[in-house]
Formats: structure tokens, C-alpha cells, sequence
């Protein structure tokens, strides 16, 4: 009885384990795709505010 109570107690145990580790993982998830949404409308802002683009080629002479 006694192993089969440690056994469970066990089981238990890697079960909170797992899903602590799931609960990281999306939190990990959601904080890269905040960064990569942030990043990407930052860019959408500054490719808009400039009024004249150089060229991106140099003339020729």
C-alpha cells in the first residue's frame, strides 16, 4: 500500500510539473508575439512619418 501511495503521490507531482511548464511556455509565446507586434507596428509608424525617401541606388554619373 505504502509504494502505491507514493506512486500516486508521484504521478501527482509530474502532473503539476507539466503543466507549470505549459503555463511558461505560453507566457513565453505571448510575450514574443507582443515583442514581434510591438516591433512590427513601431515600423509601420516610422516607415509612414517620413515625408522624402533617399534613393536606394546611387545616381549615376
Amino acid at each position: 500500500m505504502y509504494e502505491y501511495e507514493i506512486s500516486q503521490y508521484r504521478s501527482a507531482e509530474l502532473i503539476r510539473q507539466a503543466e507549470q511548464e505549459r503555463l511558461a511556455r505560453e507566457v513565453v509565446r505571448g510575450r514574443r508575439a507582443a515583442r514581434h507586434g510591438a516591433t512590427r507596428h513601431a515600423a509601420e509608424e516610422e516607415s509612414h512619418s517620413r515625408g522624402l525617401r533617399r534613393l536606394r541606388s546611387a545616381r549615376a554619373a
